[in-house]
This record gives structure tokens, C-alpha cells and sequence, in this order.
């Protein structure tokens, strides 16, 4: 019974959820019921067994800074060959033309985006639901996908593509150490980079267009 019940919310949660935002709902509705989900998330979180959101907050100072720095140069490159093969005029836009909005963004994205995302998709994903994978390695591209699954409402490859490539990255990360700060700094990292390069074009609401 218990074993049915963790795959209904799974499924809802992780699956229909982010499909139906990205289906039914217009633009300007997505960001409060994204909120409301994330709300959802952290309940189910905080009634985990096992999980106490105090303790995730360790293992700072055990962080990987070399593969932090590593992790930062590779997704700098990726962010400027995405960019030059795709909207190549949008290069650093939003540093060079709204750099009070680049500012901004480099300081709330870690704490508003990445760290209620990292809860949501590593924690409460391996936490809750890992024990319904048939592995490890199964339950990180599963991970992935579900985290690029949650980008649907931008209905871009490349948003598709970037966040499953980052997915694998922050699950197998999360997978092998457990240290929840080591895969938030990695997620704000990226997104600080995509939208220093310009690729927060992909990201934005205001730019979806349905391809129905």
C-alpha cells in the first residue's frame, strides 16, 4: 500500500504536475503554481522519515572546490557554444544592457531558484522516492529527467537539453555524497552562467511560445 501510494505522488508530483502547468496553463499563470508546487514539495520533505532540513545544510566545508571549479569552466564553455550557435546577438545582453537585472539575478537566483529547486529534485527525490528505483544509477537518469520534465513550460530544446545535461550532473552528485550545499552551489553556478551569456532568453516566461 505504502509502495502505491509513493509512486501516485511520485508521478503526480514529478510527471503530471509539470505537464500540466506546461499545457494548460498560460505564462503569466505558471511561476505562482510553480511556487505553490515547491510549497507541496517541501511539506512532503519535511514529512520524510529520516530527513530533517537542518541537517541538509551540513557538509559545507566539506565542498569539492575542484570540482566546483571544474564544473565552472565546462559549463562556461557549453553556455558559449550554445549561445554562438543559437542567438548569437544575445551575448552577454543582459550584462552589457541591464546590469542592475544581471546583478540581481547573480544574487538571488542561488537563493530563490537553485536552492527551493535542489530541495525539491535531489532530497526529496532520493530521499522519498529512491527507494522505489531499481538502482542507482537508474534513479539519477530518472532524476534528470524529471528535472528537465519540469522545464516543459519553456518549451525550448535547448532549456530541454541544458537542464537534463545539469540534472545529471547535480543527481549523480547528490547520489554519490550526499552533501545537498556541494549540488546548490553547482546549480547556482549554472544558472548565474547561462544568464551572464544570454541563454536566460530560454528561461524566461515572457518568451514561451506553445507549438500548439
Amino acid at each position: 500500500m505504502r509502495t502505491r501510494r509513493l509512486w501516485a505522488e511520485f508521478l503526480g508530483f514529478f510527471v503530471l504536475a509539470p505537464v500540466g502547468v506546461a499545457v494548460l496553463l498560460p505564462p503569466d499563470w505558471m511561476f505562482p503554481v510553480l511556487f505553490a508546487v515547491t510549497a507541496v514539495g517541501l511539506w512532503l520533505l519535511w514529512r520524510t522519515p529520516g530527513v530533517r532540513l537542518r541537517d541538509l545544510m551540513r557538509g559545507w566545508a566539506s565542498i569539492d572546490w575542484r570540482l566546483v571549479s571544474g564544473f565552472a569552466l565546462v559549463t562556461a564553455v557549453i553556455c558559449y557554444g550554445v549561445i554562438q550557435a543559437t542567438r548569437p546577438g544575445a551575448m552577454f545582453g543582459l550584462f552589457l544592457h541591464r546590469r542592475d537585472l544581471w546583478l540581481a539575478i547573480m544574487v538571488l537566483y542561488p537563493l530563490l531558484s537553485a536552492l527551493p529547486q535542489e530541495l525539491i529534485f535531489r532530497p526529496l527525490f532520493f530521499e522519498r522516492y529512491g527507494g522505489l528505483m531499481p538502482s542507482v544509477p537508474v534513479a539519477v537518469l530518472i532524476n534528470a529527467g524529471v528535472f528537465s520534465l519540469a522545464h516543459l513550460m519553456y518549451w525550448s530544446w535547448v532549456v530541454a537539453g541544458m537542464t537534463f545535461a545539469g540534472g545529471l550532473v547535480f543527481a549523480f552528485t547528490y547520489a554519490r555524497g550526499r552533501n545537498f550545499p556541494q549540488v546548490v552551489v553547482l546549480h547556482a553556478i549554472a544558472g548565474n552562467l547561462i544568464f551572464t551569456f544570454g541563454l536566460g532568453i530560454y528561461f524566461y516566461s515572457g518568451n514561451v511560445v506553445r507549438p500548439f
